[in-house]
């Protein structure tokens, strides 16, 4: 085999085309219209209903045998009560639809699965609905931000995260010695954590430098309103869930015995592997803009 090859071949290679792919498909959907929330709104459920694939996956490893087609329909359903909002009052009431969703599932188990097993098979379908539904379903929630800056508010969020993946990966795999949480993911260090919120940090000073020049330019579609401490502080909370988000994933692969929770994306193992730092920042950060918009 040529050298060539062996570079293509390389899993840190395709680590780095696999994001560079991505990452513009990100923006470039953050970006669209009002118009486009809809669509946008689909392909996070997409993204929710593979990884949600994934994750029963997991449980299967441990006895579990969930229903992966009726949790991934609960999901989907989850994500169209946004969609048909403006249509249905009443599903503006995320807490209603998912309480309802919950229900129906833990029906379904306990009609499906053998009476030994169905505790397993509902506890695993209700927490994936939970962990990956309910909080992805706040990414769309971003976007239709009342204040109209939900393209500012996501790019902030995916920036934020991935600068601080990037620093903590090849910082604390150059660098870095002593173990984070050995038993929960043992790659990770105590100079990687300390880099990743650093890079977190760095890339909030560029987008706050960024959105200062651009009206410059006539371009308002960077928006950071407020104080900078506030996302300064809003960097390291987030950098700080995301890691969280990362670790959590990462116990719930060593309880099924695994590496990865899939192999769809090339260099980063599954969709659950490439969002788990999300699953936990996004509803963060959400939170966090609903105390500041009261408040």
């Amino acid at each position: 085999m040529n050298s060539s090859s062996q570079c293509i071949l390389n899993p840190e290679m395709k680590r780095v085309l696999t994001a560079l792919v991505l990452i513009p498909l990100a923006l470039f959907l953050v970006f669209l219209g009002p118009k486009w929330d809809g669509l946008f709104t689909l392909i996070i459920a997409l993204v929710a209903m593979l990884a949600a694939w994934e994750y029963l996956g997991l449980a299967t490893q441990r006895g579990a045998n969930p229903p992966r087609l009726t949790v991934a329909l609960a999901i989907l359903l989850l994500f169209g009560s946004r969609i048909f909002a403006d249509i249905f009052d009443v599903l503006r009431q995320t807490d209603v639809v998912f309480g309802l969703l919950a229900l129906a599932l833990l029906v379904f188990c306990t009609f499906r699965s053998p009476v030994e097993r169905m505790m397993a098979d509902a506890s695993a379908s209700v927490f994936c609905l939970l962990y990956i539904g309910l909080t992805l379903l706040t990414l769309p929630a971003l976007k239709q931000d009342p204040e109209g800056n939900g393209a500012s508010l996501l790019t902030f969020l995916f920036c934020v995260v991935w600068a601080g993946d990037i620093a903590a990966f090849y910082v604390g795999r150059t660098w870095g010695r002593r173990k984070l949480a050995p038993t929960l993911s043992p790659n990770k260090t105590w100079l990687g954590a300390i880099a990743s919120v650093a890079g977190s940090v760095l890339v909030t000073y560029g987008l706050l430098a960024l959105s200062a020049e651009l009206p410059t330019l006539n371009v308002t579609r960077l928006v950071y309103p407020g104080e900078s401490w506030y996302w300064y502080t809003m960097a390291v909370v987030l950098n700080i869930a995301a890691q969280v988000g990362d670790l959590a994933e990462s116990a719930l692969k060593r309880s099924a015995g695994v590496k990865d929770s899939g192999s769809l994306l090339p260099g980063h193992g599954g969709v659950l592997d490439r969002i788990d730092a999300l699953l936990l920042a996004a509803p963060v950060l959400w939170y966090a803009q609903i105390v500041r918009q009261r408040f």
